[in-house]
Parts: structure tokens; C-alpha cells; sequence
């Protein structure tokens, strides 16, 4: 891509990246993870005509709820997005260019509360969506 002097590059993160997550502990990591790792990336390449954009939605209608054994209704996914949605307006963050695409307004909320608040208080939050 750098020697084309093009290309784009979606990472899926989520809104778990911005806090601790506690009964989910590594899934929240991984996404911190690939928030961290696609800022990086996005500032090598900068000037190159290649960008990344990191994609964090918040509770998406996938199937994840029951997979990761949440109880049934959880608070998180009573208002899930469509995974449609979602695609949609990380494509077209990619395509713009954007670096991060806080998709949904509850996942700008939990991006501003987790740079608010104390992260005592966002692991306690974390975990009682958790449930």
C-alpha cells in the first residue's frame, strides 16, 4: 500500500476500548488493543496516502450477547445498533479518511465518560453494563 502510495485499513475495536472490563477482561484488552495498535499504525503511514481507521461501536446486534453468556436483556444491549449500521459508518469513516469512528451515541458518551471520570468509577459502570 505504501509503495502504491494508496490504501485503507479498517480495524474493528469497540467501546470497550476505552475502559477496564471487568467478567470480560480480555475481550476489553483486545480492543484497547486494537485501538492503540491502529493509532500507532495510522501515525506511521501518515503523509503516505495510506490511512487506518479504527472502528468502535457500542452493543451491535450480532449474536455477542449470548456467546459471551450475558444475562438475557442486558442493560448494554437493550438499544444494540444493526450490524448494518455499523458497517456502513465504518466504511464511510475509512473512506473519508478518519481515524477513529465512534459509531452510535451512547459510544461517544462511554469515549467521553471514560476520559472524565475516574477509572474506578468506569470499571464499576464496565461491569454493571456486563450484566
Amino acid at each position: 500500500m505504501i509503495e502504491r502510495g494508496q490504501g485503507k485499513i479498517l480495524n474493528l475495536s469497540s467501546v470497550a476500548a476505552f475502559s477496564a472490563g471487568p467478567d470480560m477482561s480480555v475481550y476489553y484488552a483486545s480492543k484497547a488493543f486494537v485501538m492503540s495498535f491502529s493509532e500507532a499504525v495510522a501515525e506511521e503511514v501518515k503523509g503516505t496516502g495510506v490511512t487506518v481507521t479504527a472502528l468502535c461501536p457500542g452493543p451491535t446486534e450480532t449474536g455477542f450477547e449470548k456467546s459471551a453468556s450475558m444475562d438475557s436483556g442486558s442493560l448494554m444491549f437493550r438499544k444494540a445498533a444493526s450490524a448494518a449500521d455499523v458497517a456502513k459508518d465504518g466504511l464511510r469513516a475509512m473512506e473519508h479518511g478518519q481515524f477513529l469512528c465512534y459509531q452510535g451515541l451512547f459510544t461517544k458518551f462511554m469515549n467521553i465518560g471514560a476520559r472524565l471520570f475516574p477509572r474506578t468509577l468506569t470499571r464499576k459502570f464496565a461491569k454493571r453494563m456486563n450484566h
